[in-house]
């Protein structure tokens, strides 16, 4: 069929909120001013055409709106596409030319609610008095409203969370979850003698060409290869969680004194919420002795991670230089936890990003220059020290990144309520700053410094 009468074709078949939808979601190609002359779908494709957006040999943008808006009776017959072709088709970097931004207001005016729509106008009259005037107005008239006052951008989207979050938790869900999905391409930067890095971040400026995690370790960032986070869900984020020491205490004597570590289920909650957030699936495992940790590691570097893209294991426990203790007082070698994922071992995660951090003891000496306030009963006498990056413990292998609290034979502490400062300070930061499009190693330096000058 002729390449216009296709196009002719097509336009008959839509709808006028699908006219209005498609320009909506050609708005980065075509600006408003000069969409406001487009009255019909035909004007819509010619201007696309003039745009080199649409051509007789490449209808992908074509198709690419057809799917976003959910005709996909038009994209079947008429263009002889399918919904899981698109599907596989958008997953390919750079193919999508409808914006996530775009799509998500899209998507959240096809879920409001009439009832919502009027109580979302009625709180934005002061800042768009044309909400109060026009009743007609459409969910995607008061975003274009909202983009030219200012109010509204790619960047830009706390007012439109705070207005929903008053309305519709829901779609507050799908505006973070869009801003955590949109940050999600995770960049691993390997430096010599195979350690690495790990940041977390589309489209965002490469890392420092020097990046120092803690006094006497500084580590060159090369050219970092790339690696897409798209599964689901993304891969597993282990959390193997010590508390009850009564063990040691028992059957070891040099740790009679050892406490339990009282203020760690705080630290599993915030693991827990801020890796879900993520999108991985979360397994904890509370309590075991030095043989059941070997074990669940073995557990976990035999199941078969094709479909994963990350793996993530989280251990708080007590430990010494080097190593964590079971809950029997047991030792077992960080070395020997993280090899157990290398391209050898776990053939499945051969290439993704492994990601290990430790809250363990690595020491008893406390770190000089660092001022500890002890204003709080809840704070007690529990020194944790976490190595920062002991490079030792890292497989001598690209996509490894530990992180560790402290330096080697240094301490850090613990509130028995709160959790560890190392813990609690890393989810803050990874939970604030993913969706701003900070890497990794930028949110781990910031841990670190922040620890410093407490």
């Amino acid at each position: 069929m002729d390449f216009h009468k296709l196009l002719y074709t097509i336009s008959e078949a839509l709808a006028t909120e699908d006219l209005v939808a498609l320009k909506f979601l050609s708005l980065e190609h075509i600006p408003l001013r000069k969409q406001e002359g487009i009255r019909d779908p035909e004007a819509l494709f010619l201007a696309l055409e003039e745009k080199g957006m649409m051509e007789e040999d490449n209808l992908s943008f074509l198709k690419e709106l057809l799917f976003r808006i959910n005709r996909i009776d038009i994209l079947t017959d008429k263009l002889s596409s399918s919904r899981e072709e698109m599907e596989r088709e958008l997953q390919i970097p750079g193919r999508a030319k409808v914006s996530q931004f775009r799509f998500l207001l899209f998507q959240l005016s096809e879920n409001i609610t009439t009832d919502e729509l009027k109580s979302l106008k009625f709180l934005l009259i002061k800042e768009l008095p044309k909400c109060k005037l026009d009743n007609e107005m459409t969910l995607i008239d008061v975003f274009i409203e909202m983009e030219k006052k200012g109010l509204l951008a790619e960047d830009n989207l706390e007012t439109l969370k705070i207005i929903c979050e008053k309305i519709d938790k829901s779609l507050l869900k799908k505006i973070e979850e869009y801003e955590l999905d949109r940050n999600e391409e995770m960049y691993i930067t390997e430096g010599p003698g195979g350690q690495t890095g790990v940041s977390e971040v589309q489209d965002s400026p490469w890392l420092p060409q020097t990046a120092s995690d803690s006094p006497g370790i500084q580590e060159e960032i090369q050219q970092p290869d790339m690696y897409k986070m798209s599964s689901q869900p993304r891969g597993i984020c282990l959390i193997l969680n010590n508390h009850n020491f009564t063990k040691a205490r028992s059957e070891v004597p040099k740790l009679q004194n050892i406490k339990d570590r009282n203020g760690t289920d705080a630290d599993a909650a915030a693991l827990r919420k801020v890796f879900t957030k993520l999108h991985f699936e979360i397994a904890e495992h509370k309590d075991l002795t030095a043989e059941q940790i070997r074990h669940t590691v073995h557990v976990y570097r035999n199941m078969d991670h094709r479909d994963r893209d990350c793996f993530v294991c989280c251990i708080l426990s007590h430990g010494d230089k080097g190593i964590v203790f079971g809950t029997d007082g047991q030792e077992t070698p960080i070395q020997e936890l993280t090899t157990s994922f290398t391209g050898m071992n776990c053939p499945s995660l051969a290439g993704k990003p492994k990601v290990f951090f430790i809250q363990a003891c690595q020491g008893d000496t406390f770190q000089r220059g660092v001022h500890i306030e002890t204003d709080s009963a809840e704070l007690d006498s529990s020194v944790e020290a976490d190595a920062r990056f002991q490079l030792e413990c890292i497989p001598d292998e690209a996509d490894f990144l530990l992180g560790m609290a402290t330096m080697k034979d240094f301490v850090s502490y613990r509130s028995t309520t709160q959790g560890t400062w190392y813990i609690q300070s890393l989810c803050e930061h990874l939970e604030k700053s993913c969706p701003r499009g900070e890497d990794i190693l930028s949110i781990l330096t910031a841990v670190n410094r922040e620890e410093i000058y407490i």
